[in-house]
Protein backbone atom coordinates (compact mmCIF):
# COMPACT_ATOMS: atom_id res chain seq x y z
CA UNK A 1 0.00 0.00 0.00
CA UNK A 2 2.75 2.48 0.94
CA UNK A 3 4.56 1.80 -2.32
CA UNK A 4 1.36 2.52 -4.24
CA UNK A 5 0.91 5.82 -2.39
CA UNK A 6 4.50 6.77 -3.15
CA UNK A 7 4.03 5.94 -6.83
CA UNK A 8 0.76 7.88 -6.94
CA UNK A 9 2.46 10.89 -5.37
CA UNK A 10 5.18 10.68 -8.04
CA UNK A 11 2.53 10.66 -10.76
CA UNK A 12 0.90 13.67 -9.12
CA UNK A 13 4.16 15.60 -9.26
CA UNK A 14 4.48 14.88 -12.98
CA UNK A 15 0.88 15.86 -13.83
CA UNK A 16 -0.12 18.86 -15.93
CA UNK A 17 -1.61 21.86 -14.20
CA UNK A 18 -3.60 22.80 -17.31
CA UNK A 19 -5.99 20.85 -19.54
CA UNK A 20 -6.60 22.16 -23.05
CA UNK A 21 -9.75 20.80 -24.70
CA UNK A 22 -8.26 21.48 -28.13
CA UNK A 23 -5.02 19.59 -27.46
CA UNK A 24 -5.14 15.86 -28.39
CA UNK A 25 -1.94 15.22 -26.47
CA UNK A 26 -3.68 16.32 -23.28
CA UNK A 27 -6.49 13.85 -23.96
CA UNK A 28 -4.03 10.99 -24.44
CA UNK A 29 -1.96 11.99 -21.41
CA UNK A 30 -5.03 12.06 -19.17
CA UNK A 31 -6.16 8.55 -20.12
CA UNK A 32 -2.59 7.29 -19.73
CA UNK A 33 -2.42 8.75 -16.22
CA UNK A 34 -5.79 7.22 -15.32
CA UNK A 35 -4.59 3.81 -16.53
CA UNK A 36 -1.47 4.09 -14.38
CA UNK A 37 -3.55 4.96 -11.32
CA UNK A 38 -5.90 2.06 -12.07
CA UNK A 39 -2.94 -0.28 -11.70
CA UNK A 40 -2.97 0.49 -7.96
CA UNK A 41 -5.79 -1.98 -7.40
CA UNK A 42 -5.03 -2.19 -3.67
CA UNK A 43 -5.53 1.55 -3.17
CA UNK A 44 -9.02 2.71 -2.12
CA UNK A 45 -10.42 5.73 -3.91
CA UNK A 46 -10.41 7.57 -0.58
CA UNK A 47 -6.61 7.32 -0.52
CA UNK A 48 -6.30 8.81 -4.00
CA UNK A 49 -8.62 11.63 -3.00
CA UNK A 50 -6.62 12.23 0.16
CA UNK A 51 -3.35 12.37 -1.77
CA UNK A 52 -4.95 14.78 -4.22
CA UNK A 53 -6.11 17.05 -1.41
CA UNK A 54 -2.96 16.85 0.72
CA UNK A 55 -0.62 17.77 -2.12
CA UNK A 56 -2.79 20.32 -3.93
CA UNK A 57 -3.03 18.12 -7.01
CA UNK A 58 -2.68 19.59 -10.51
CA UNK A 59 -5.83 19.59 -12.61
CA UNK A 60 -4.79 16.59 -14.70
CA UNK A 61 -4.36 14.43 -11.58
CA UNK A 62 -7.75 15.52 -10.22
CA UNK A 63 -9.39 14.63 -13.53
CA UNK A 64 -7.61 11.27 -13.60
CA UNK A 65 -8.95 10.41 -10.16
CA UNK A 66 -12.48 11.09 -11.44
CA UNK A 67 -11.81 8.69 -14.30
CA UNK A 68 -10.46 6.04 -11.94
CA UNK A 69 -13.64 6.26 -9.88
CA UNK A 70 -15.75 6.00 -13.04
CA UNK A 71 -13.79 3.06 -14.48
CA UNK A 72 -13.99 1.11 -11.25
CA UNK A 73 -17.73 1.73 -11.21
CA UNK A 74 -18.14 0.46 -14.77
CA UNK A 75 -16.15 -2.70 -14.03
CA UNK A 76 -18.32 -3.40 -10.97
CA UNK A 77 -21.52 -3.59 -13.05
CA UNK A 78 -22.59 -7.24 -13.19
CA UNK A 79 -25.45 -7.15 -15.72
CA UNK A 80 -25.22 -6.19 -19.42
CA UNK A 81 -26.36 -2.63 -20.14
CA UNK A 82 -26.87 -0.84 -23.44
CA UNK A 83 -26.20 2.88 -23.01
CA UNK A 84 -26.93 5.49 -25.68
CA UNK A 85 -25.11 8.82 -25.63
CA UNK A 86 -26.84 11.68 -27.44
CA UNK A 87 -25.66 15.17 -28.31
CA UNK A 88 -27.04 17.97 -30.47
CA UNK A 89 -25.12 19.87 -33.14
CA UNK A 90 -25.80 23.48 -34.06
CA UNK A 91 -22.83 25.56 -35.16
CA UNK A 92 -20.44 22.75 -34.18
CA UNK A 93 -18.58 22.71 -37.51
CA UNK A 94 -15.41 24.04 -35.88
CA UNK A 95 -15.34 21.99 -32.69
CA UNK A 96 -16.06 18.75 -34.58
CA UNK A 97 -12.82 19.22 -36.50
CA UNK A 98 -9.29 19.14 -35.16
CA UNK A 99 -7.43 22.30 -34.19
CA UNK A 100 -5.18 23.95 -36.78
CA UNK A 101 -4.14 27.45 -37.79
CA UNK A 102 -7.43 28.07 -39.57
CA UNK A 103 -9.51 26.42 -36.84
CA UNK A 104 -8.05 27.53 -33.48
CA UNK A 105 -11.06 26.29 -31.48
CA UNK A 106 -11.15 22.82 -33.01
CA UNK A 107 -11.59 20.03 -30.47
CA UNK A 108 -11.93 16.99 -32.76
CA UNK A 109 -14.85 16.36 -30.45
CA UNK A 110 -16.54 13.45 -32.21
CA UNK A 111 -13.40 11.33 -32.41
CA UNK A 112 -12.55 12.32 -28.84
CA UNK A 113 -15.94 11.17 -27.54
CA UNK A 114 -15.56 7.85 -29.33
CA UNK A 115 -12.11 7.29 -27.83
CA UNK A 116 -13.41 8.14 -24.35
CA UNK A 117 -16.36 5.75 -24.66
CA UNK A 118 -14.09 2.98 -25.90
CA UNK A 119 -11.75 3.54 -22.96
CA UNK A 120 -14.38 3.57 -20.23
CA UNK A 121 -16.31 0.51 -21.47
CA UNK A 122 -13.51 -1.84 -22.55
CA UNK A 123 -13.71 -5.32 -21.03
CA UNK A 124 -16.97 -4.38 -19.28
CA UNK A 125 -20.63 -5.40 -19.59
CA UNK A 126 -21.59 -1.89 -20.71
CA UNK A 127 -22.20 -1.41 -24.44
CA UNK A 128 -22.51 2.02 -26.03
CA UNK A 129 -23.87 3.77 -29.10
CA UNK A 130 -23.35 7.44 -29.91
CA UNK A 131 -26.00 9.61 -31.59
CA UNK A 132 -24.89 12.94 -33.10
CA UNK A 133 -27.98 14.93 -34.08
CA UNK A 134 -27.90 17.96 -36.39
CA UNK A 135 -30.32 20.56 -35.00
CA UNK A 136 -30.73 22.41 -38.28
CA UNK A 137 -27.11 23.60 -38.30
CA UNK A 138 -26.50 26.21 -41.04
CA UNK A 139 -22.89 25.01 -41.34
CA UNK A 140 -23.70 21.38 -42.16
CA UNK A 141 -22.48 19.80 -38.95
CA UNK A 142 -24.15 16.54 -39.98
CA UNK A 143 -22.08 16.28 -43.16
CA UNK A 144 -18.88 16.91 -41.22
CA UNK A 145 -19.78 14.33 -38.58
CA UNK A 146 -20.73 11.75 -41.21
CA UNK A 147 -17.41 12.20 -43.02
CA UNK A 148 -15.62 11.59 -39.74
CA UNK A 149 -17.67 8.44 -39.11
CA UNK A 150 -17.05 7.19 -42.64
CA UNK A 151 -13.33 7.39 -41.93
CA UNK A 152 -13.52 5.14 -38.87
CA UNK A 153 -12.93 1.42 -38.89
CA UNK A 154 -16.05 -0.75 -39.05
CA UNK A 155 -15.95 -1.65 -35.36
CA UNK A 156 -16.36 2.00 -34.41
CA UNK A 157 -18.43 3.34 -37.30
CA UNK A 158 -21.29 0.95 -36.52
CA UNK A 159 -21.44 2.43 -33.00
CA UNK A 160 -22.16 5.95 -34.23
CA UNK A 161 -25.32 7.32 -35.85
CA UNK A 162 -25.46 10.78 -37.43
CA UNK A 163 -29.01 12.09 -37.57
CA UNK A 164 -30.66 15.22 -38.99
CA UNK A 165 -33.68 16.61 -37.20
CA UNK A 166 -34.91 18.27 -40.40
CA UNK A 167 -35.45 14.86 -42.00
CA UNK A 168 -37.86 13.85 -39.24
CA UNK A 169 -40.07 16.95 -39.66
CA UNK A 170 -42.84 17.79 -40.08
CA UNK A 171 -44.72 14.90 -38.50
CA UNK A 172 -48.22 14.42 -37.15
CA UNK A 173 -47.36 11.84 -34.52
CA UNK A 174 -44.86 11.04 -31.82
CA UNK A 175 -42.81 13.35 -29.56
CA UNK A 176 -41.98 15.77 -32.40
CA UNK A 177 -45.56 16.33 -33.58
CA UNK A 178 -45.68 19.86 -32.14
CA UNK A 179 -42.38 20.91 -33.71
CA UNK A 180 -42.89 22.43 -37.16
CA UNK A 181 -39.31 22.46 -38.39
CA UNK A 182 -35.71 22.18 -37.24
CA UNK A 183 -35.55 25.99 -37.31
CA UNK A 184 -37.97 25.99 -34.36
CA UNK A 185 -35.74 23.75 -32.27
CA UNK A 186 -32.97 24.96 -30.01
CA UNK A 187 -31.25 21.80 -28.85
CA UNK A 188 -34.32 20.21 -27.26
CA UNK A 189 -35.79 18.93 -30.51
CA UNK A 190 -32.50 17.34 -31.53
CA UNK A 191 -31.99 15.65 -28.15
CA UNK A 192 -35.55 14.32 -28.27
CA UNK A 193 -34.99 12.94 -31.77
CA UNK A 194 -31.77 11.26 -30.70
CA UNK A 195 -33.52 9.73 -27.69
CA UNK A 196 -36.33 8.45 -29.90
CA UNK A 197 -33.84 6.67 -32.13
CA UNK A 198 -31.95 5.29 -29.15
CA UNK A 199 -35.10 3.83 -27.63
CA UNK A 200 -36.12 2.38 -31.00
CA UNK A 201 -32.68 0.74 -31.15
CA UNK A 202 -33.23 -0.88 -27.75
CA UNK A 203 -31.13 1.30 -25.43
CA UNK A 204 -31.60 0.61 -21.72
CA UNK A 205 -30.81 4.23 -20.86
CA UNK A 206 -29.83 7.47 -22.56
CA UNK A 207 -27.12 9.85 -21.45
CA UNK A 208 -27.10 13.26 -23.10
CA UNK A 209 -24.19 15.64 -23.22
CA UNK A 210 -22.87 18.58 -25.28
CA UNK A 211 -21.12 18.48 -28.63
CA UNK A 212 -17.88 19.89 -27.23
CA UNK A 213 -15.31 18.20 -24.99
CA UNK A 214 -16.41 19.92 -21.78
CA UNK A 215 -17.66 16.65 -20.23
CA UNK A 216 -15.13 13.82 -20.43
CA UNK A 217 -17.18 10.72 -21.25
CA UNK A 218 -14.67 8.61 -19.37
CA UNK A 219 -16.91 9.65 -16.45
CA UNK A 220 -19.73 7.49 -17.80
CA UNK A 221 -19.47 5.09 -14.86
CA UNK A 222 -20.29 7.92 -12.47
CA UNK A 223 -23.72 8.39 -14.01
CA UNK A 224 -24.42 4.84 -15.22
CA UNK A 225 -23.55 3.21 -11.88
CA UNK A 226 -26.64 4.44 -9.99
CA UNK A 227 -28.83 3.28 -12.90
CA UNK A 228 -27.34 -0.20 -13.24
CA UNK A 229 -26.68 -0.96 -9.58
CA UNK A 230 -29.44 0.94 -7.77
CA UNK A 231 -32.20 1.11 -10.43
CA UNK A 232 -32.19 4.91 -10.51
CA UNK A 233 -34.13 5.95 -13.61
CA UNK A 234 -32.96 9.58 -13.42
CA UNK A 235 -29.36 10.53 -12.64
CA UNK A 236 -28.29 14.17 -12.97
CA UNK A 237 -24.77 15.52 -13.04
CA UNK A 238 -24.20 18.37 -10.60
CA UNK A 239 -21.35 20.82 -11.22
CA UNK A 240 -22.18 22.65 -8.00
CA UNK A 241 -21.44 19.64 -5.78
CA UNK A 242 -18.36 20.21 -3.57
CA UNK A 243 -16.76 17.08 -5.05
CA UNK A 244 -17.17 18.31 -8.63
CA UNK A 245 -14.41 19.88 -10.70
CA UNK A 246 -15.58 23.04 -12.44
CA UNK A 247 -13.25 25.04 -14.65
CA UNK A 248 -14.82 28.21 -16.02
CA UNK A 249 -13.05 30.22 -18.71
CA UNK A 250 -14.70 33.48 -17.76
CA UNK A 251 -17.82 34.98 -16.26
CA UNK A 252 -20.26 35.37 -19.13
CA UNK A 253 -22.90 37.43 -17.37
CA UNK A 254 -23.25 40.85 -15.74
CA UNK A 255 -24.02 41.38 -12.05
CA UNK A 256 -27.73 41.19 -12.83
CA UNK A 257 -27.40 37.43 -13.24
CA UNK A 258 -28.27 37.18 -9.54
CA UNK A 259 -31.67 38.67 -10.31
CA UNK A 260 -32.30 36.14 -13.07
CA UNK A 261 -31.26 33.27 -10.83
CA UNK A 262 -33.49 34.59 -8.06
CA UNK A 263 -36.43 34.59 -10.46
CA UNK A 264 -35.48 31.19 -11.89
CA UNK A 265 -35.26 29.51 -8.51
CA UNK A 266 -38.52 30.98 -7.28
CA UNK A 267 -40.36 29.80 -10.39
CA UNK A 268 -38.55 26.46 -10.27
CA UNK A 269 -38.95 26.03 -6.51
CA UNK A 270 -39.99 22.38 -6.73
CA UNK A 271 -36.72 21.58 -8.51
CA UNK A 272 -34.30 23.77 -6.57
CA UNK A 273 -35.84 23.08 -3.16
CA UNK A 274 -35.24 19.38 -3.77
CA UNK A 275 -31.49 19.89 -3.99
CA UNK A 276 -31.25 20.01 -7.78
CA UNK A 277 -29.06 23.08 -8.21
CA UNK A 278 -27.57 22.52 -11.66
CA UNK A 279 -30.51 22.09 -14.01
CA UNK A 280 -28.53 22.80 -17.20
CA UNK A 281 -25.62 20.38 -16.71
CA UNK A 282 -25.11 18.52 -19.98
CA UNK A 283 -24.51 15.19 -18.27
CA UNK A 284 -27.77 13.46 -17.45
CA UNK A 285 -29.11 9.92 -17.64
CA UNK A 286 -32.71 8.83 -18.14
CA UNK A 287 -33.68 5.17 -18.00
CA UNK A 288 -35.79 3.68 -20.75
CA UNK A 289 -38.87 3.30 -18.55
CA UNK A 290 -39.17 6.93 -17.47
CA UNK A 291 -37.83 8.44 -20.70
CA UNK A 292 -40.49 6.68 -22.76
CA UNK A 293 -43.13 8.38 -20.62
CA UNK A 294 -41.48 11.80 -20.71
CA UNK A 295 -41.30 11.71 -24.50
CA UNK A 296 -45.01 11.06 -24.84
CA UNK A 297 -45.68 14.77 -24.47
CA UNK A 298 -42.65 17.08 -24.26
CA UNK A 299 -43.54 20.66 -23.36
CA UNK A 300 -40.66 22.55 -25.03
CA UNK A 301 -38.06 21.98 -27.73
CA UNK A 302 -35.46 24.57 -26.76
CA UNK A 303 -32.66 25.00 -24.19
CA UNK A 304 -35.18 24.70 -21.36
CA UNK A 305 -36.03 21.06 -22.06
CA UNK A 306 -33.82 20.05 -19.09
CA UNK A 307 -36.23 21.49 -16.54
CA UNK A 308 -39.25 20.15 -18.44
CA UNK A 309 -37.85 16.63 -18.13
CA UNK A 310 -36.98 17.08 -14.46
CA UNK A 311 -40.51 18.31 -13.74
CA UNK A 312 -41.88 15.35 -15.71
CA UNK A 313 -39.77 12.91 -13.69
CA UNK A 314 -41.08 14.47 -10.48
CA UNK A 315 -44.64 14.21 -11.78
CA UNK A 316 -43.94 10.50 -12.36
CA UNK A 317 -42.80 10.20 -8.71
CA UNK A 318 -39.26 9.24 -9.71
CA UNK A 319 -36.42 9.23 -7.20
CA UNK A 320 -33.77 11.51 -8.70
CA UNK A 321 -30.08 10.95 -7.99
CA UNK A 322 -27.44 13.63 -8.43
CA UNK A 323 -23.72 13.00 -8.89
CA UNK A 324 -20.60 15.21 -8.94
CA UNK A 325 -18.49 15.30 -12.09
CA UNK A 326 -15.75 17.26 -13.83
CA UNK A 327 -16.64 20.00 -16.30
CA UNK A 328 -14.22 22.21 -18.23
CA UNK A 329 -15.92 25.14 -19.92
CA UNK A 330 -15.67 25.31 -23.70
CA UNK A 331 -16.79 28.88 -24.19
CA UNK A 332 -15.25 30.03 -27.47
CA UNK A 333 -17.87 28.48 -29.77
CA UNK A 334 -20.72 28.20 -27.27
CA UNK A 335 -24.23 28.64 -28.66
CA UNK A 336 -25.04 30.94 -25.74
CA UNK A 337 -22.29 33.26 -26.97
CA UNK A 338 -23.12 32.97 -30.67
CA UNK A 339 -26.87 33.43 -30.16
CA UNK A 340 -26.52 35.90 -27.30
CA UNK A 341 -26.47 35.08 -23.57
CA UNK A 342 -29.68 36.94 -22.80
CA UNK A 343 -31.44 35.07 -25.60
CA UNK A 344 -30.44 31.88 -23.81
CA UNK A 345 -31.60 33.11 -20.42
CA UNK A 346 -34.93 34.35 -21.80
CA UNK A 347 -35.56 30.93 -23.34
CA UNK A 348 -34.57 29.16 -20.12
CA UNK A 349 -36.93 31.09 -17.87
CA UNK A 350 -39.77 31.17 -20.40
CA UNK A 351 -39.49 27.40 -20.81
CA UNK A 352 -39.34 26.92 -17.05
CA UNK A 353 -42.67 28.75 -16.72
CA UNK A 354 -44.26 26.65 -19.48
CA UNK A 355 -43.02 23.40 -17.97
CA UNK A 356 -44.11 24.30 -14.44
CA UNK A 357 -47.60 25.06 -15.71
CA UNK A 358 -47.82 21.94 -17.87
CA UNK A 359 -46.38 19.48 -15.32
CA UNK A 360 -48.59 20.49 -12.37
CA UNK A 361 -45.54 21.63 -10.44
CA UNK A 362 -45.37 23.61 -7.24
CA UNK A 363 -44.02 27.00 -8.21
CA UNK A 364 -44.36 30.72 -7.56
CA UNK A 365 -47.18 31.76 -9.85
CA UNK A 366 -46.64 35.35 -8.71
CA UNK A 367 -43.03 35.34 -9.92
CA UNK A 368 -44.04 33.57 -13.12
CA UNK A 369 -46.55 36.35 -13.76
CA UNK A 370 -43.86 38.96 -13.11
CA UNK A 371 -41.72 37.37 -15.80
CA UNK A 372 -44.57 37.10 -18.30
CA UNK A 373 -45.72 40.68 -17.77
CA UNK A 374 -42.39 42.49 -17.42
CA UNK A 375 -39.98 40.48 -19.60
CA UNK A 376 -41.28 40.41 -23.16
CA UNK A 377 -38.06 39.40 -24.87
CA UNK A 378 -34.31 39.05 -24.35
CA UNK A 379 -34.05 42.82 -24.95
CA UNK A 380 -35.67 43.43 -21.55
CA UNK A 381 -33.06 41.18 -19.91
CA UNK A 382 -30.30 43.17 -21.57
CA UNK A 383 -31.66 46.28 -19.83
CA UNK A 384 -31.25 44.77 -16.36
CA UNK A 385 -28.24 42.43 -16.62
CA UNK A 386 -25.65 45.07 -15.71
CA UNK A 387 -27.43 46.35 -12.59
CA UNK A 388 -28.37 44.68 -9.33
CA UNK A 389 -31.16 45.40 -6.85
CA UNK A 390 -29.91 46.34 -3.34
CA UNK A 391 -31.86 43.44 -1.79
CA UNK A 392 -29.72 40.92 -3.68
CA UNK A 393 -26.38 42.71 -3.44
CA UNK A 394 -25.21 40.76 -0.39
CA UNK A 395 -27.35 37.66 -0.91
CA UNK A 396 -25.45 34.38 -1.03
CA UNK A 397 -26.14 31.91 -3.80
CA UNK A 398 -28.03 29.60 -1.44
CA UNK A 399 -30.42 32.46 -0.58
CA UNK A 400 -31.47 33.13 -4.16
CA UNK A 401 -35.08 32.10 -4.74
CA UNK A 402 -36.11 32.96 -1.17
CA UNK A 403 -39.04 35.42 -1.41
CA UNK A 404 -38.22 36.89 2.00
CA UNK A 405 -34.96 38.19 0.52
CA UNK A 406 -36.79 39.88 -2.34
CA UNK A 407 -40.47 39.29 -3.05
CA UNK A 408 -41.99 38.91 -6.53
CA UNK A 409 -43.64 42.32 -6.19
CA UNK A 410 -40.31 43.92 -5.27
CA UNK A 411 -38.73 42.25 -8.28
CA UNK A 412 -41.52 43.65 -10.48
CA UNK A 413 -41.01 47.19 -9.23
CA UNK A 414 -37.23 46.96 -9.56
CA UNK A 415 -37.45 45.66 -13.14
CA UNK A 416 -39.72 48.56 -14.09
CA UNK A 417 -37.38 51.10 -12.52
CA UNK A 418 -34.25 49.50 -14.01
CA UNK A 419 -35.76 49.44 -17.50
CA UNK A 420 -36.92 53.05 -17.25
CA UNK A 421 -33.53 54.20 -16.01
CA UNK A 422 -31.70 52.34 -18.75
CA UNK A 423 -34.01 53.64 -21.47
CA UNK A 424 -33.62 57.21 -20.22
CA UNK A 425 -29.83 56.87 -20.19
CA UNK A 426 -29.78 55.70 -23.80
CA UNK A 427 -32.41 58.14 -25.07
Amino acid sequence: MDSSKTAARSLLDQSNTHFDLTNPEHQVSLLSLADKLLCFEDMPLSDLLQISENYDAPLEFELAVKLVQSRREILSITQPASIAVVFAMWGEHNRLLAKDEENPNGEDSLRTKIAQLEWITRDSLVDWHLYAVDDGCPHESADIAQRIVDGLDEHLSKRVSVLELSKALPTTQGPLRNLTSADDSRKGGAIIYGCMQALNDGADAVVYTDADNSVHLGQLGTIVGPFCKHAKQVVLGNRKHPDSILVKQEERWGVGIKTLRHMQRMIGAQIFDNGIKDTQAAFKLYGREVLSKILQNPTVFDFSFDTDWIYAAMELKQSIATVPFAFIDSAAESASIVQGPMTTWYVLIEGLVKAAEARNAEYSEEMANVFKSEIKSYHDLELIIDVLPPELADAEDKELGNPTIMSPNSVRQWIKEAKESNEQATA
